[in-house]
């Protein structure tokens, strides 16, 4: 179909395919299971593709969604065959996150502001917040851009000094405090010397805790209301990281922060250790939110822009 165009470059599209590959490799295990001995696309055969899609962490709604349309389909032609099964679902799949507005990005970009853009990375702790923070430097350096860094998870001593080795390694501006400071005071130093710097970008980390909704919320408000006398509009982006080899975990991570606060992007880390890449089909239909970026290895160019067209045609080739 008409989806699948050459958008990424050969090595970024190499690295999307190794990064996806136990995902892939699952998923068309178990869809090769569900389909042995039978020719036509059937209900039984459409059954036995929902529980391949759950169990690959597609997730329950957009699960429903992809049945109801090779359903329609299947009414269309009577005689659809098994073989073609794969090709069928990942035009389908294609075609859902075709309706979603976002997933189009082919680089890393900023919008054009007059001033820094400020963008505050949440999230609980190991789902790869730091690391992401640091790749994402890194790529905004690559393109000549300003970044400055502001080490606002003053609860966990390792945040601190693993944001600090990213900032030597990418070699950008920290702004840092001693362990315990308030955040919103690390945020409102943060943001008062890239002003000074004219930088052009802001990544501010912020403590990894998933306390009770009231707590985060009054946390992260905070943290918002103090950056807003240093730039009005701030923060320009709130990211939120999700630990894609945690499967279904992602999804209930995502509806307890964007419960707490209002989430503007998601960024899934951690897609070439597991085989539960699905998830980030699912996230994408069900949150009404843009996930940006996706991580598919460890390499400091490992952390790739989402781009759902590349996505889907790496999860079923």
């Amino acid at each position: 179909m008409s989806f699948f165009k050459k958008i990424f470059s050969k090595e970024k599209k190499e690295t999307l395919d190794k990064g996806l590959e136990k995902t892939k490799t699952s998923f068309l295990d178990k869809l090769g299971k569900a389909v042995a001995g039978k020719s036509t696309v059937d209900a039984d055969v459409l059954d036995d593709l929902e529980d391949v899609l759950i169990s690959s962490d597609v997730g329950v709604a957009t699960t429903i969604k992809v049945i109801d349309r090779i359903e329609e389909r299947v009414a269309k032609d009577k005689y659809l065959g098994t073989t073609e099964l794969n090709a069928i679902l990942r035009d389908e799949i294609a075609g859902l996150l075709s309706e979603v507005n976002y997933g189009d990005a082919t680089d890393f970009t900023i919008p054009q502001k007059d001033g820094p853009y400020v963008i505050m990375v949440v999230g609980v702790n190991g789902v790869g917040k730091t690391t992401t923070i640091g790749k994402l430097a890194h790529q905004f350096k690559q393109k000549g851009l300003k970044v400055v860094l502001g080490a606002g998870d003053t609860f966990r001593a390792a945040a601190v000094d693993q944001l600090q080795i990213w900032a030597d390694r990418v070699d950008v501006e920290i702004v840092k405090q001693a362990m315990g400071s308030d955040p919103a005071s690390v945020a409102f130093d943060t943001l008062q010397s890239a002003v000074a710097q004219k930088a052009d970008v802001v990544l501010l980390d912020t403590a990894g805790r998933l306390h009770n909704k009231v707590n985060l919320m009054n946390e992260l408000t905070k943290v918002k209301r103090v950056m807003q006398k240093i730039i009005p509009d701030a923060p320009h982006d709130v990211m939120l990281v999700l630990d894609g080899s945690t499967g279904q975990n992602a999804f209930e991570q995502a509806k307890q922060f964007t419960a707490a606060t209002e989430v503007s992007s998601l960024a899934v880390t951690k897609l070439d250790g597991t085989a539960k890449g699905g998830v980030v089909i699912g996230i994408s239909d069900q949150f009404q939110i843009p996930v940006r970026y996706i991580g598919v290895g460890e390499g400091m160019d490992d952390l790739q822009v989402f781009n759902k067209v590349e996505f889907v045609d790496s999860f079923f080739n």
